[in-house]
Parts: structure tokens; C-alpha cells; sequence
């Protein structure tokens, strides 16, 4: 088997379905399996996926054990030599698989491929490529520098400026949203962290990828719609919760390598923002109700 697509899903169905009809089209010039990981969604996304996609192998969870370990769960019964990370919440263009597949081979050294990413509105996504959030790095996102200077190499080095939007060149850190992994690579460096139940998993499997000797690259040849944020919860608490603490997680991983006295600001400083997010998200959905 030459290429298995992984989506794993949670209360998305037309999305899903949107995704999926785009990623049988990208499937017909190449050996490939889908395969699906439905979170214990409620909105009836299993059965879609039954009902309209019978050639998709559907995996059904009924607890939410996250989005690393439903992953996890595909890739140990997938069978490709190429693994596609894929988000529900994408459409991928028809020459997609073609286009990456055709790269990794002329690229033996490429360890996963990320690609241009826009959202509904043909917008960049700046996290189309990113580099390893180091501690003064990770300081300036925290507390919002890198917002603030967007063009600049010091502050907002994070989301590689120096990288053109159509230079295909290597980046440290390949979105979960779309990651094209080299089996040889994930065997290597080992399956997703279940320590992250979302946010950061992407970040930690890329860093541990590149730690045995492969490249990451950002291949804006392949350019796919994501909509942003559609396959996490948006009035609950819960993501916000998720996000800082795969924050917290990733910068303690980190210096339990190599020991940085940031970490002291650091983590108050990730803290202080969770809460901020939190109130905010109070104070909304208190004016929307």
C-alpha cells in the first residue's frame, strides 16, 4: 500500500463529508486507503461515513480519547509506507497525493510535508510552516509580540519569515492539519504523544522526527482550503483548556532536556493567558446568551 489518509473526526458531518469526497478524488491516481476515527461525535458522522463512504474503513469511538490517540489507533492498523495526517475540516485539490507522493520519493531525506494552507475566505495560514517554539520565542507568542510585529525575524521568527509563501524549503514544524508522513520516519521517531489530547501534537512529533535525522519541509506546490478551527468546540471551555495545557506540556518536554531559566516566565506567562481566554470566553458567551 502506497499512501493511508487518516482523518480523525468529532461532530463535523458536513464537513467530513466535504473532505472526504475531495480526498477520493486525490485517491484515484494512487494505491490508497482512507480511514476514519470518529471521536464519539453526536451528530450522526459515523453513520455518514457508513452510509456515503462505504470504501472508507470507519473506526468508531464512544469516549473522546483525543485527537494523538485516535490517530494513534489508525496509523497501528494502516498499511502505507506514506501516512497523511488529515484534518476533517479541509478539501484538498485532486493532484494532492500525486504531488506529495511524487516529493517524498525524490526526497529520501524527508521525514514529513506540510503544505500552502488558506482558509474559506483563500487567506495564508501563517502555521503552514513553523519553526520549534524556543523559550524567547515561545515568550513573544505568549504575550502577544509576535501578533504585534508580524514582518519581524526576531519577534515572529516562529512563523519563519524568512521562508517565501511559495519557497519550498525546510520547516521545522509541520501542521497536524495536513502532515504527510515517511512511515520509516514515524517508526523511528515513535506515534504521537498521548500525553497531548489536541494542540501541540503536531509540534512534539515533528521536533522528535527531525531529532532522527529527517528533514521537514513546507511544499507550497499543493495548496489546500482549511477552515480554521471548524473541528473543535467553539462555546465550550474545553479547547481553550486544551491548547494551553499542550503549551504547558510542550515547553515542559522541552526543558526536560536542557534545563532554561525562561521557564520561570514562561509558564505564568501561559497561564495568565489561559485565564484571560477563559474570561473572555465567559463574558461571550454570557452576551451571546
Amino acid at each position: 500500500m502506497e499512501l493511508s489518509v487518516i482523518v480523525v473526526s468529532y461532530n463535523v458531518r458536513d464537513y467530513l463529508r466535504r473532505c472526504l469526497i475531495s480526498v477520493l478524488a486525490a485517491a484515484e491516481s494512487v494505491e490508497c486507503e482512507i480511514l476514519v476515527v470518529d471521536n464519539n461525535s453526536s451528530d450522526g458522522s459515523g453513520d455518514m461515513v457508513k452510509k456515503e463512504f462505504p470504501e472508507v474503513i470507519l473506526i468508531v469511538n464512544k469516549e473522546n480519547m483525543g485527537f494523538s490517540y485516535a490517530n494513534n489507533q489508525a496509523i497501528n492498523k494502516s498499511k502505507g509506507s506514506f501516512i497523511l495526517i488529515l484534518n476533517p475540516d479541509t478539501i484538498i485539490p485532486a493532484d494532492t497525493f500525486s504531488k506529495c507522493l511524487e516529493f517524498m520519493k525524490n526526497h529520501s531525506d524527508a521525514g514529513t510535508l506540510g503544505v500552502k494552507m488558506k482558509n474559506g475566505d483563500g487567506e495564508y495560514l501563517p502555521e503552514s510552516k513553523r519553526a520549534f517554539p524556543e523559550p524567547l520565542m515561545a515568550l513573544f507568542k505568549t504575550f502577544g509580540l509576535s501578533a504585534i510585529f508580524p514582518k519581524s525575524h526576531f519577534f515572529n521568527s516562529y512563523y519563519l519569515p524568512g521562508i517565501d509563501t511559495d519557497e519550498t524549503a525546510p520547516a521545522e514544524v509541520i501542521s497536524g492539519a495536513f502532515m504527510f508522513i515517511r512511515r520509516e520516519a514515524l517508526l523511528k521517531a515513535g506515534p504521537f504523544s498521548e500525553e497531548f489530547f489536541m494542540y501541540g501534537d503536531d509540534i512534539d512529533l515533528s521536533y522528535r522526527i527531525s531529532l532522527c535525522g529527517f528533514i521537514n519541509y513546507y511544499f507550497p506546490e499543493v495548496s489546500i482550503i482549511h477552515f480554521k478551527g471548524m473541528s473543535t468546540p467553539k462555546d465550550e471551555y474545553t479547547d481553550i483548556l486544551h491548547f494551553y495545557n499542550a503549551m504547558k506540556i510542550y515547553t515542559l518536554i522541552r526543558h526536560r532536556e536542557k534545563f532554561n531559566p525562561l521557564i520561570f516566565i514562561i509558564i505564568p506567562a501561559i497561564r495568565l493567558r489561559e485565564g484571560i481566554a477563559l474570561f473572555a470566553r465567559f463574558i461571550r458567551n454570557t452576551i451571546i446568551r
